[in-house]
């Protein structure tokens, strides 16, 4: 299929789209067709716009393609895009290269395949749809579009579970139409951008972060409104496999009303309810002692989306607790907004706000005890990855097909360096990990025997994170690391054996000073780390 001479223009490039609603301070041809003139001195390549004043305005001011629509209030009560043949007529009278229409399931319910290809016949334009899954773009293709565009993708009542860009969507639509792809819609930064060209994007249009300057002041407003909310005081929680510690964190890092239960075991309504109880527990005490606290911070195990607060993953060590939605119950059942983090990130955080890492930008948090953890910051940034599955240090393979992990697979750092295996090392002669330790420091040659044997085998699953992330700070953290001089040395002088370069690294491996509530610390770090739900 031949791509029309104005797409292959737009090949690459950056598409800007100037429109502003009703009642806003901009809502002016004149207005759009500035927007449209800034847009092009800084390199944008095409424009996107709303109605044939705005085309009209927008042709005089700038020689760029434009991508036209006619948005209109349909019969159902909801915006319609195109929703006729006549409006698309106008706006190739106006000067409209490009005419784009809504072809998601809702606009093929009034007539949009059928529109589409009486638009591209009759009126000779290139045509564009305005798509938000991968059967509608199909579906498009069918009926004669020359490109499809992610712009209706989160606002359909099929997709709107998505709140943010999607670069795996466009990456799917590339590979599932033939037509150029254009990624439209929740495109907030230029990393985003860059990601939608990266995924084989033909063209990227970006709108709000760029043309609409109230909600860009919203969001900068929104956050000195949210730091300047979260300098009081924070309820921490942090739900490990064997222990619920909490207590309240002051903006000035001090902590206070610290306690802690066991983790009960049953699952993920058990952990959920039990959650529930301590965090009542605690505000009750807060507003008995007189504090306000602002928001309420968990960490625990398992990865979390962040942005909902949900469990993406859990192993069986918690059974049952991914999917739940700790940040939506949290907050209905203390009123307070809640953030929610995997608690090695959590403490990451806590290291770079109250500990070992302040002012340091690239470093590495590694907690030990009844799992293995880490929580890493590179370029001064808590480091997610694209699905919140980042920073699984614990199962890195240290031991080819060796011993079974919680996880499914075999081998992982986390068998070889967590409290059991450190217990294991020991003949299994010590009620806990506690009790190796303190043996070791008492001079017990079996205790100190394996804690040798246990730095050897986190010395591997750690060349290999320092190999890849070039940290300042490798931080220990944990019940295993506190108290234990023999394991700090032991992994010091192993790392320097495995490492390259190891002179010129200048690494420094320390132990979290935060101590036993370390985790708590955390997880008020977490709240003021993100948005609280």
């Amino acid at each position: 299929m031949a791509i029309p001479e104005v797409l292959s223009r737009l090949h690459g490039k950056l598409i800007v789209s100037c429109q502003a609603p009703d009642g806003d301070a901009f809502r002016h041809p004149e207005c759009m067709a500035r927007f449209a003139q800034a847009a092009r001195d800084g390199g944008a390549a095409g424009i996107r716009a709303n109605g044939v004043e705005d085309i009209r305005a927008i042709r005089q001011a700038v020689d760029l393609p434009v991508v036209a629509i006619a948005k209109k209030v349909w019969n159902d009560g909801r915006i319609l895009i195109t929703g006729v043949f006549e409006d698309a007529a106008e706006l190739a009278r106006a000067g409209a290269e490009m005419i784009a229409i809504d072809v998601t399931s809702r606009g093929q319910r009034f007539g949009a395949l059928e529109r589409l290809a009486r638009i591209k016949r009759e009126l000779g334009v290139t045509v564009l749809a305005d798509i938000a899954t991968v059967e509608e773009a199909v579906a498009a293709e069918q009926a004669g579009a020359d490109a499809v565009l992610s712009t209706m993708r989160g606002y359909t009542d099929e997709t709107a579970h998505t709140t943010g860009f999607e670069p795996d969507f466009i990456a799917q639509l590339v590979r599932a139409v033939k037509v150029p792809v254009i990624a439209e819609g929740r495109i907030g930064t230029p990393s985003e951008a860059r990601a939608a060209i990266e995924s084989g994007a033909w063209a990227v249009i970006v709108g709000t972060a760029i043309t609409h300057p109230s909600a860009i002041t919203r969001r900068f407003a929104g956050a000195v409104e949210s730091a300047r909310g979260l300098r009081g005081d924070i309820l921490g929680i942090d739900m490990g496999g064997t222990n619920t510690k909490y207590g309240i964190v002051s903006a000035g890092g001090r902590l206070s009303a610290e306690g802690f239960v066991p983790t009960p075991s049953g699952g993920g309504a058990v952990l959920l309810a039990h959650l529930k109880t301590v965090a009542c527990h605690l505000l009750d005490g807060a507003r008995r002692a007189g504090i306000a606290p602002c928001a309420l911070g968990i960490a625990t195990a398992g990865w979390v989306d962040t942005r909902t607060g949900c469990v993406a993953y859990a192993t069986e060590n918690l059974p049952g607790w991914t999917g739940t939605h700790i940040g939506e119950e949290l907050q209905a059942a203390t009123g307070l907004p809640v953030a929610v983090e995997n608690d090695a990130n959590a403490l990451a955080a806590a290291e770079s706000q109250f500990g070992a890492a302040r002012g340091c930008r690239d470093f590495v948090c590694v907690t030990l005890g009844t799992g293995v953890g880490g929580g890493c910051y590179a370029g001064g940034r808590l480091n997610h990855g694209a699905h919140y599955f980042a920073n699984a240090l614990g199962h890195i393979p240290v031991v080819l097909d060796g011993l079974p992990c919680t996880c499914g697979l075999k081998g992982c750092l986390e068998v070889y360096a967590n409290a059991a295996a450190l217990v294991r090392y020991a003949g299994g002669g010590y009620p806990n990990a506690e009790e190796v330790v303190n043996a070791a420091n008492a001079g017990d040659a079996r205790a100190r025997a394996a804690i040798l044997q246990y730095a050897k085998h986190l010395a591997l699953g750690a060349a290999s994170i320092v190999h890849l992330l070039d940290p300042e700070i490798l931080i220990l953290a944990g019940g295993i690391a506190q108290n234990n001089p023999l394991l700090l040395a032991t992994l010091q002088s192993e790392l320097v054996a495995r490492l390259t370069v190891p002179d010129r690294r200048k690494l420094r491996v320390t132990v979290s000073s935060l101590g036993y509530y370390a985790g708590v610390y955390g997880a008020a770090a977490a709240v003021r780390e993100s948005d609280p739900l």
